[in-house]
């Protein structure tokens, strides 16, 4: 089934020089049925010489997408991606994944701004089979007709949703002859590869901006070894800042805005869109070198721990007559309580807000936690919050995209999620079981009726109350609207203290002083 596949991308795509100028050929001059059985026997002797006179060839191998091609592996994995090997002077595209589709060119590599497009400039002739059917087409047919491939990408990691997809920029790829001449001439010329995406959709909502930018982009890029250049579509200055740390652990390379740079760059290879493989995860087998989540983490670690030693050193300059020890292994000012296990509470304000987050934080203390209430905003430097996780060991929060934050925690670390009514499967599916494929132990917490502010809006046989699954299933704008937008939660502190307790005796091995049984 995957040679197949393959097979017919070959047909597509391998052969697309000689069938597109044979089809033109033929349209033009109208051969008689000889003449284009002579070339069509002709291309097919240049294309598959190679495999017929080689010793080691075999049917499998002629139905490999870039076998024994210049610079690449001969003998290809047939459970490799698609792409995964291409020629010099091919536009390869992997539409297979629902969820994003990536596209690969290799060889006379430009971009171009102000049409929106990349172009790849072929040299190659097949052993003249090119060249001699051009030769058969006068100059304004070349003109006319010296496209040899033509995609289009939008490269943003959400292409299941149309309505988000719409608002995403648009490239044209495009593959043409350079005998023909070149067009676009280089200003800058890159000897590392690009790789190009978009910043766009839903980029301001933490979630989405790890799960359908960073990671993706470190899932296509880190094999590259900081060896690459990144281009952005819908390119948000903000994005390039607040991400710095980590894009510096990817590139060697400035950020290029795609759109704003009017300057012709030219590359020998080029990556437009990102791989993802699921909900804020790495999947390692999916890895060239079997890198997972934990991988990640590290990343994430060398990019943050420069800026938080900074930091750091600030605190000590201001606490140093307060004779207050502060060690840098773990990154707390409040590491004189070193003893108790420290607890983080992500803090929300109105949706989903827990209403007495005081309460929580006395019983959690009288538990014998260390407790710090972290509200993080909108322009909170991301080192400061990686620094508070990073030296925790349980986190709690109210479903949502903040939770997004686990990443920062160590594996071994305890998370608590808040699940209020309506979000069951997302808060497992988004954060639940990548939270347990980082290494943290993951308790969720089912909110009861009574514990919901729909509790005081709707009679307690409602369904809205009784059978929350009967609206989700309607679609994310009921759930939204009745289960995310309008509901904040009040634990049940005496119920809620079990959860406490579990994740106290996780972290320390011993029973907590007080767990409200």
């Amino acid at each position: 089934m995957v040679h197949h596949h393959r097979y017919n991308l070959l047909k597509k795509g391998g052969d697309e020089e000689a069938g597109t100028l044979l089809f033109l050929y033929s349209r033009r001059r109208r051969p008689n049925l000889l003449s284009v059985l002579f070339l069509s026997l002709l291309s097919c002797t240049f294309i598959l010489a190679p495999h017929l006179f080689s010793a080691s060839s075999s049917l499998s191998h002629l139905c490999s997408f870039g076998v024994q091609n210049e610079g690449f592996v001969g003998n290809i994995d047939v459970n490799a991606p698609l792409c995964s090997s291409i020629p010099n002077g091919r536009i390869c595209c992997d539409r297979s994944h629902f969820r994003s589709d990536i596209c690969f060119m290799k060889g006379d590599v430009r971009t171009h701004s102000p049409s929106s497009s990349v172009f790849l400039y072929s040299s190659k002739s097949n052993n003249g089979f090119i060249s001699y059917v051009s030769s058969k087409i006068d100059d304004g047919e070349q003109e006319e007709h010296d496209e040899l491939q033509h995609e289009k990408i939008k490269p943003y990691t959400r292409k299941w949703e149309p309505s988000i997809m719409d608002t995403i920029d648009e490239l044209d790829l495009i593959s043409k002859r350079a005998n023909l001449g070149v067009h676009h001439p280089c200003d800058v010329i890159h000897n590392v590869p690009a790789v190009i995406f978009s910043t766009g959709g839903y980029t301001g909502n933490l979630y989405h901006e790890f799960n359908d930018g960073i990671m993706p982009l470190y899932i296509t890029s880190q094999h590259f070894n900081k060896k690459v250049v990144f281009f952005i579509l819908d390119y948000r200055n903000w994005w390039v800042i607040k991400y710095g740390d980590i894009i510096s652990q990817l590139s060697d390379h400035p950020v290029i805005d795609f759109i704003g740079d009017n300057r012709t760059h030219c590359f020998t290879e080029a990556i437009i869109g990102l791989r993802i493989h699921d909900e804020l995860t790495v999947d390692s087998s999916l890895m060239r070198s079997n890198e997972s989540i934990v991988d990640f983490r590290n990343l994430l670690d060398r990019a943050y721990w420069p800026r938080i030693r900074g930091l750091i050193q600030e605190e000590e300059q201001e606490t140093v007559d307060k004779k207050m020890s502060i060690s840098p292994a773990s990154g707390s000012v409040f590491d004189y309580q070193a003893r108790k296990p420290k607890l983080v509470i992500l803090s929300r304000n109105g949706s989903r807000a827990i209403m007495n987050e005081n309460s929580l934080v006395k019983t959690s203390e009288e538990m014998g936690f260390q407790v710090q209430v972290l509200r993080p905003e909108r322009t909170t430097e991301l080192a400061k919050i990686y620094r508070s996780l990073n030296s925790s060991d349980v986190m709690i929060g109210v479903h949502g995209a903040a939770m997004t934050h686990f990443l920062f925690m160590k594996p071994g670390s305890v998370l608590i999620q808040v699940i209020p009514l309506g979000t069951e499967w997302a808060a497992e599916t988004y954060y639940g079981e990548p939270a347990r494929k980082l290494g943290l132990k993951y308790i969720g917490y089912k909110i009861k009726g009574r514990e919901s502010s729909l509790f005081d809006e709707y009679d307690k046989d409602d369904p809205v109350l009784r059978n929350p699954s009967s609206f989700t299933k309607k679609g994310w704008e009921y759930t939204k609207k009745i289960y995310l937008e309008d509901q904040t939660v009040r634990l049940e502190l005496r119920r809620f203290g079990k959860r406490l307790a579990r994740a106290y005796y996780c972290i320390t091995g011993i029973h907590p002083q007080s767990s409200l049984e």
